[in-house]
């Protein structure tokens, strides 16, 4: 296959990207290498990306029609997109960015999918459009008309578009809603990267929610595997779908720091303060749809997950001499 992954540099465009290759498809590659965090390490994960033959990138903007035209020319039979302005704390600071990548990136993305007529748009939501929900574990049919961040409202209103498209042209689309994916090559803003990082260098964590943030948190590989099922999915299904990407177990903030600190062999400094505004308490998530449609099964818990991020976090850090 001849596949469009977009945010090719980012954490799961990377690990996803590289899947694909080592199963022999070509990838095409699109990324803006932004700023939001350190661009080498996006570039990194590209020089990787770069050995194979098989893969081709472009560094442009989604927000660029003109050069996102360009490469849905190429005869695409798939567009995985995972560009966006990501970050539930970085909106509230500036909702600019997430406006413009998130809802005018993503139109550029979804009438190009309808103009080039894409077999299949695969394009990433976030458990976050569930806001604060009472009732869990939480289904794809729960109430998402409460975003409480302004990034879970357009990654909610994607999902209304891309429905809209689905209805009115017959497009095959798939919504993934990730819960707190992470591992190897994660985002330094995401809380393991700075746990780790911090309790290492003897430095304070600031613990949120006085320590009571429950998530539901899903392993890389397993995040990936699941994508990779829904593109080569068999069963016939409906033009729009939404399906939760997630381990289907609820982990308490505190027993993910225990485990952390047991794998680094030291105690972390701990800070502890009240809820931060646009904060989620807790996630959760119902997997059995995923599970029916394509026998989706985590198979990574947070013990080897956690010990696998450190491993590469020691490795690329210390050996790299940062």
């Amino acid at each position: 296959m001849k596949i469009l992954v977009t945010g090719c540099a980012g954490f799961i465009g990377f690990h996803l990207s590289k899947h694909l290759l080592e199963e022999n498809n070509n990838v095409i590659g699109v990324d803006n290498i932004n700023n939001y965090y350190d661009p080498n390490l996006k570039e990194k994960r590209l020089n990787i990306l770069k050995k194979n033959k098989k893969f081709k990138f472009y560094k442009f903007d989604i927000c660029n029609e003109d050069k996102i035209i360009k490469v849905f020319k190429k005869r695409i039979d798939c567009v995985i997109h995972l560009a966006a302005q990501a970050g539930v704390r970085y909106s509230l600071e500036n909702p600019d960015a997430y406006f413009q990548s998130n809802l005018k990136g993503f139109y550029n993305i979804l009438i190009n999918s309808k103009r080039f007529k894409i077999k299949h748009l695969i394009f990433a939501s976030t458990s976050s459009v569930y806001g604060n929900q009472k009732v869990m574990p939480i289904d794809e049919k729960s109430d998402i008309t409460n975003p409480i961040q302004f990034y879970a409202a357009t990654k909610t209103s994607n999902e209304l578009m891309a429905s809209s498209f689905s209805q009115l042209y017959q497009m095959k689309i798939s919504a993934l809603r990730f819960f707190t994916v992470y591992g190897p090559w994660g985002r330094p803003d995401m809380a393991l990267f700075k746990f780790t990082n911090n309790i290492l260098r003897k430095k304070q964590i600031d613990i949120y929610n006085f320590g009571k943030h429950k998530r539901d948190f899903t392993y890389i590989d397993d995040c990936v595997n699941a994508i990779k099922l829904i593109i080569h999915a068999k069963k016939k299904r409906k033009k729009f779908e939404v399906f939760n990407i997630a381990n289907g177990k609820s982990e308490k903030l505190e027993k993910y720091i225990k485990i952390i600190e047991r794998e680094l062999k030291l105690k972390a400094k701990k800070k502890y303060l009240p809820l931060q505004k646009g904060d989620i308490q807790t996630t959760s998530a119902n997997i059995n749809k995923i599970k029916k449609f394509v026998k989706y099964k985590p198979s990574v818990n947070i013990e080897t997950g956690i010990k696998k991020f450190i491993e590469w976090y020691k490795f690329y850090y210390y050996k790299n001499g940062k």
